[in-house]
């Protein structure tokens, strides 16, 4: 990707800790840096036998969050899962001597594989298409059976009070990123609709604790699909890996039903039309065949997870989920008012905080309508 910034690596440095650590490499190495923006910067290394391998590694610099960037929790969380159903790549090493490559880095396996940025899978055939959603969610569902202190996670995050955590976090967010003023004209980006409403909203309706290892960031474009097969083979990015809620997961996975259905929905960023209900005008559902709906998706995850979720609830961490978008896409209005991030894109992305908080509310309505009938 244009712009992606280049951080060189001592390659010398690197062959000689490899040789001691991970005699499976084998110098000379060829590196080669990922060109697409990956917060944590990311190499493939090719070794002499032309095996190739993934290097991820923190930024150089002062960073601004103590909490982004922990390619040790990266480590730790794909290390654990190898010896479990859940496809990851196999982690070789995590070294946290800065003075090898600048700073902290692991090595894992590379993945040869399929990734799609279009959750829709062009190109596939109707057959592999369903499979690879079926297999998408049935990975997901293996993720969420697995009880963090089983696989010596118990200490990876707190076993209660995630959505508080998380509803504390971006409240904050929030209120700060409001008073942001643009450079310009001085106009503050301003507060998201029915703000305080939804707070506490979601802070008196919550579903019930499952102190459940999540992954953070579970969508189709952070999976790896195999060659030729549709199943899964690794699941990448667990920067934002904890102990959490699996409705964060699952809802996140979901999203291109929620938003291309949601009110108001068009014209959106994230909305598609092949996830428009085949009864709503536009819909172009056919033309991707053996794409499932969103009710089949979360059947397919309650089957492997092995749990019912109520609609209710559902409804909640979906609504919830939305909220949550609306203050990542107000943090972009923040920084494109202030001149962090200039470009066309960030500011198309800011104003979609508006509307997902206007989403995120006609979904709580439509939970209180629910709850009013019980």
């Amino acid at each position: 990707m244009a712009g992606a910034v280049r951080q060189p690596i001592d390659q010398e440095a690197l062959e000689r800790y490899l040789k001691h650590k991970v005699p499976e490499v084998k110098p000379p190495l060829e590196l080669k840096q990922f060109g697409f923006g990956q917060s944590n910067p990311t190499y493939q290394i090719t070794d002499s036998t032309r095996k190739r391998y993934v290097l991820r590694k923190k930024p150089p610099g002062k960073l601004l969050s103590k909490t982004a960037h922990q390619v040790d929790r990266e480590y730790r969380v794909i290390h654990a899962l190898e010896q479990t159903d859940v496809a990851v790549p196999r982690a070789y090493c995590l070294c946290e001597d800065e003075s090898i490559v600048g700073t902290a880095f692991y090595i894992m396996e590379f993945l040869d594989g399929r990734m799609f940025e279009n959750p829709s899978f062009p190109g596939v055939n109707a057959e592999d298409r369903r499979e690879m959603w079926h297999d998408a969610v049935r990975t997901l569902g293996k993720l969420h059976r697995i009880r963090p202190k089983d696989i010596g996670l118990e200490s990876f995050g707190k076993p209660s009070g995630f959505y508080n955590r998380q509803l504390r976090t971006f409240g904050r967010l929030a209120e700060s990123q409001a008073a942001a003023k643009d450079k310009d004209t001085g106009e503050a980006v301003g507060q998201l609709p029915h703000f305080n409403d939804l707070l506490s909203f979601f802070a008196n309706n919550q579903p019930q604790d499952r102190g459940i290892l999540v992954h953070g960031d579970y969508k189709i474009d952070n999976l790896v699909f195999h060659k030729t097969e549709p199943r899964v083979i690794g699941i990448l990015d667990w920067e934002m890996s904890t102990v959490g809620h699996p409705y964060a997961d699952l809802t996140n996975l979901v999203e291109p039903w929620t938003v291309s259905n949601a009110t108001p929905s068009w014209p959106r960023i994230h909305a598609d039309h092949a996830f428009l209900h085949p009864s709503r005008p536009g819909s172009k559902h056919s033309d991707f065949p053996g794409l499932p709906t969103r009710e089949e998706a979360v059947r397919w995850y309650e089957e492997t997870a092995g749990f019912q979720i109520p609609a209710r609830e559902l409804a909640w961490a979906t609504s919830f989920a939305l909220f949550r978008d609306s203050i990542i896409f107000q943090g972009i209005a923040a920084r494109y008012a202030v001149r962090q991030a200039s470009s066309d894109k960030a500011m198309a992305y800011g104003r979609e905080m508006g509307p997902f908080a206007e989403m995120s509310w006609a979904m709580v309505r439509s939970v209180k309508e629910g709850k009013s009938k019980l």
